[in-house]
């Protein structure tokens, strides 16, 4: 159904409008640096705790949560991830790629500053090219673009990540074909599969989500190849477990967590959901 809707039509149907997201990322068991940056696989999945400051406060802006106040009090939930989780994940959208836009260098020139855990930077951008760079001066150490912006340059793109020290992975949104992906198996650091459409919170998971992450796993499987598949969107306590099924290693929640009483008991209970 989704497949013949443009990105503005698909965003009329998601409940809310927000402009960007930083993810917490909580691994599972050993450190970030043991875990994303060496080679292998995750027993389990890791837990990505999305929507840190941004992302789940726009989406909640008409309910429960002000946007103003977690904007401007940044610093204490960038605090929360260093105390409890071991990945920050920056969502940077321009409008286009997207129809959404998010935060700019402005603030990712600060966050780096408090960050103790690694920053992963997600680019939804037409030119994701333009930005490694500058990306890798701000000490991210993984870095994933989208395969519908870069088409031809991918494999490109990836050796440019690669070449600054980061970690290079390739996102693709749920209408593009997941064998799009294939040709770049043994090149690619991790794979990011959208589980919704990216660039709005609030929305539902898209079960077909887990299909496409076992055929891509098979096929990693049947080259010998160790790159890790991330999976953002829809995360809660019943689909991560599908997730970790499907052969997910990286999962993304995010009003899971936020949306809890208590985000530090909801991320240890989706640890061992």
């Amino acid at each position: 159904r989704f497949e013949a809707q443009s990105p503005k039509r698909r965003a009329g149907q998601v409940s809310a409008a927000l402009a960007g997201d930083i993810i917490s990322r909580v691994m599972f068991g050993k450190a970030l640096a043991e875990k994303v940056c060496a080679k292998g696989t995750f027993k389990r999945p890791a837990l990505i705790v999305q929507d840190i400051a941004l992302h789940r406060v726009w989406a909640k802006v008409a309910s429960d949560r002000g946007l103003a106040a977690d904007f401007l009090h940044l610093e204490k939930d960038i605090e929360l991830v260093n105390r409890c989780g071991d990945i920050i994940h920056l969502d940077v959208m321009d409008g286009t790629l997207v129809p959404n836009i998010s935060f700019g260098f402005s603030v990712i020139d600060q966050l780096h500053k408090v960050a103790v855990a690694p920053m992963d930077a997600h680019l939804m951008v037409v030119h994701p090219e333009r930005w490694f760079k500058k990306l890798s001066e701000d000490k991210v150490q993984m870095c994933s673009f989208h395969y519908e912006a870069a088409g031809a340059d991918t494999s490109k793109y990836i050796a440019q990540i690669k070449s600054l020290g980061m970690k290079a992975g390739v996102a693709i949104n749920p209408d593009i074909p997941v064998e799009k992906l294939f040709p770049y198996i043994g090149e690619a650091d991790y794979f990011l599969l959208m589980s919704v459409f990216a660039g709005f919170g609030g929305q539902k998971f898209i079960y077909e989500s887990l299909d496409r992450a076992s055929c891509l796993k098979s096929e990693i499987s049947r080259r010998g190849a160790e790159a890790l598949i991330e999976m953002d969107g829809g995360i809660n306590m019943t689909t991560v477990k599908c997730a970790r099924e499907a052969g997910v290693n990286i999962a993304v929640a995010g009003s899971s967590v936020y949306g809890a009483e208590d985000p530090e008991a909801a991320i240890a209970a989706l640890r061992e959901a």
